[in-house]
C-alpha cells in the first residue's frame, strides 16, 4: 500500500524498536508541553501552578477523549493494512478525522462556556480560580488542533511511520519552549502567556500535519480528510476506540475528585502536589505508552495476517524492555522524589509534599508499565473492552479507598496510597486475564 510499511515480515526486535522509539519520543514531547509550562509557571509560585494544574485535569480529560480516534486509527487502519485492504484503510482514516473534528468542537465549546462552574469544583481561592478560568478558555479554543493531530498521529502509527509524528510534535515542543519564557516573563503575561504559547504550538503541529499529508506524503493514496459518515466504519471505530476513551476519561473524572480531596486536605499545596506529581509520573506512563502503541500496531498487522508466533514474540520482547524501565523509575521516585519535584516547583513546602507523592507512587511504577504493556496486546488483537473493565473498576476504587484512609487520619498521604495500591492491582489483574485467554486467541 502507498506510504505504508509491512510489519508481517522481518526482524521483530528491530521493527518493535523502530516503531516504539518515535512513538515514545512523541509521547515525551506531548508530556513536555505540560512540564515546560509547569517548570516556568513554578517560578511564579505554587498558586500559579495550582491554577494550571486544575486546568491540567481538564486538558488530560480532553486528551483522553481524543484517544477514541487515535486508537481507532491505529487499530482500524493498521488491521486494514495488514489485510491488504487499501479501500478500508482510506475509509477508516477519513472517518476518524471527521469524527475527531465533530467531537472536538462540541467538547471545546462546553469547556469554554462552563469554565467557571467547572473550576469552582476544586474550591480554590478566588484569585486562583479566576486565573484558571482564563487559562482554560484560551486552551479550549485549541482543542480541535489537539484532537485532529491525535487522529493524524494514529494514522501514521498504523502505517508503520511513527517517526513523522515525532518530528512534527518535536517542532511544536521547540516552539513552546521558546515562547513560554518570552510570554510568561518577557511580556509579563503570567499564566495567560503559558496558555497562549501552548495554543500556538498546537496550531503549528496541526498545520504541519496538514501540509505533510496534502503536499509531501502520499499516505494511503492521499485520502480525503472529511467524509460523509457511514455506519459500517463509524461503528467499528467506536467499538475500538470508545472503550479506551471511556477508560481514560473516567480516569480523569476520578482524578478530578481526588484533586478536590487533595485541595480539602492540603489546600493549594495538596492540589499542586497531586497534579504536578501526576505530570512527572508521566515519565513512566509515556515510556510504557510508546512501547504499548508500537506493540499494538505490530500486533494489529501480524494478527490480521495470521502471524501468531510473531505476535507472541513481540509481546514477550516488549514486556522485558518495559520491566527494566519500570524498575528504574521506581527507584528514582522512591529515593529521589523530592529532588525531582524541586526541579519544577522550588518552594520547600511544595517539593516536600510533592516528594512524598512521588515516593509512595514509586512503588507502583513497575506495575503501571505492566498494565499498559498488556493494554497494547489487547488493543492490537482488537479486544479493547477487557482493559477498560479492569482500569475503570480499579480507578473508581481509588475514591472509597482514599476516603477511608482520610477517615483513618492519614491526611493528604491517603490519596497517594490509594493511587499506588490500585495501580498495582491493575497491573496484576490485567496480566492474569491475558494469560488465561492466551491459548484461545494465540
Amino acid at each position: 500500500m502507498q506510504g505504508t510499511k509491512n510489519l508481517t515480515k522481518g526482524p521483530i526486535n528491530r521493527q518493535l524498536f523502530n516503531l516504539a522509539m518515535p512513538i515514545m519520543a512523541t509521547s515525551f514531547i506531548q508530556m513536555a508541553y505540560s512540564l515546560t509550562d509547569m517548570a516556568w509557571v513554578g517560578r511564579i509560585g505554587s498558586e500559579a501552578v495550582a491554577a494550571v494544574g486544575a486546568v491540567g485535569i481538564l486538558t488530560w480529560m480532553s486528551g483522553s477523549i481524543a484517544l477514541l480516534n487515535k486508537v481507532g486509527s491505529e487499530v482500524s487502519v493498521g488491521q486494514s493494512i495488514g489485510a491488504r485492504n487499501e479501500q478500508d484503510a482510506r475509509q477508516f482514516a477519513s472517518h476518524n478525522i471527521s469524527i475527531a473534528l465533530l467531537i472536538s468542537i462540541c467538547w471545546a465549546a462546553l469547556l469554554f462556556l462552563f469554565a467557571n462552574p467547572i473550576l469552582r469544583i476544586f474550591e480554590l481561592k478566588e484569585h486562583i480560580t479566576e486565573n484558571a478560568v482564563t487559562y482554560l478558555r484560551i486552551v479550549s479554543t485549541g482543542l480541535p488542533f489537539v484532537f485532529l493531530s491525535a487522529a493524524f498521529t494514529g494514522i501514521y502509527n498504523a502505517a508503520g511511520r511513527s517517526k513523522t509524528p515525532f518530528y512534527i510534535s518535536g517542532t511544536g515542543l521547540i516552539m513552546n519552549i521558546i515562547l513560554d519564557p518570552l510570554f510568561i516573563f518577557g511580556f509579563g503575561w503570567g499564566t495567560v502567556g503559558a496558555a497562549l504559547a501552548t495554543w500556538l504550538a498546537e496550531a503549528t503541529v496541526f498545520g504541519i500535519f496538514i501540509y505533510k499529508l496534502r503536499y509531501k506524503d502520499d499516505l494511503l493514496g492521499g485520502f480525503p480528510f472529511l467524509t460523509r459518515l457511514k455506519k459500517k466504519y463509524t461503528r467499528r471505530i467506536f467499538k475500538l476506540g470508545l472503550p479506551v476513551a471511556t477508560l481514560n476519561t473516567l480516569f480523569a473524572f476520578v482524578n478530578m475528585f481526588l484533586s478536590r480531596t487533595a485541595s480539602e486536605q492540603g489546600g493549594h499545596i495538596g492540589l499542586m502536589a497531586f497534579t504536578t506529581g501526576g505530570q512527572i509520573e508521566a515519565i513512566t506512563w509515556n515510556t510504557s505508552q510508546g512501547f504499548s502503541t508500537g506493540l499494538s500496531t505490530f500486533i494489529a498487522q501480524n494478527y490480521a495476517a495470521g502471524e501468531k508466533s510473531r505476535v507472541k514474540k513481540a509481546w514477550y520482547t516488549t514486556l522485558w524492555m518495559t520491566s527494566i524501565f519500570g524498575t528504574l523509575c521506581s527507584l528514582l521516585f522512591i529515593f529521589f522524589g523530592s529532588e525531582v519535584f524541586s526541579i519544577f516547583v522550588p518552594e520547600p513546602e511544595a517539593f516536600r509534599v510533592g516528594g512524598d507523592f512521588l515516593r509512595i507512587d514509586g512503588y507502583s511504577q513497575l506495575f503501571m508499565m505492566l498494565e499498559i504493556t498488556m493494554q497494547g496486546v489487547f488493543y492490537g488483537l482488537g479486544r479493547t473492552i477487557p482493559p477498560a473493565i479492569i482500569s475503570i473498576s480499579c480507578n473508581y476504587m481509588r475514591i472509597p479507598v482514599a476516603l477511608f484512609l482520610v477517615h483513618m487520619g492519614m491526611g493528604v498521604d491517603a490519596i497517594w496510597w490509594a493511587v499506588s495500591a490500585t495501580t498495582i492491582a491493575k497491573g496484576i489483574i490485567l496480566t492474569a486475564w491475558l494469560i488465561l485467554i492466551k491459548r484461545k486467541i494465540l
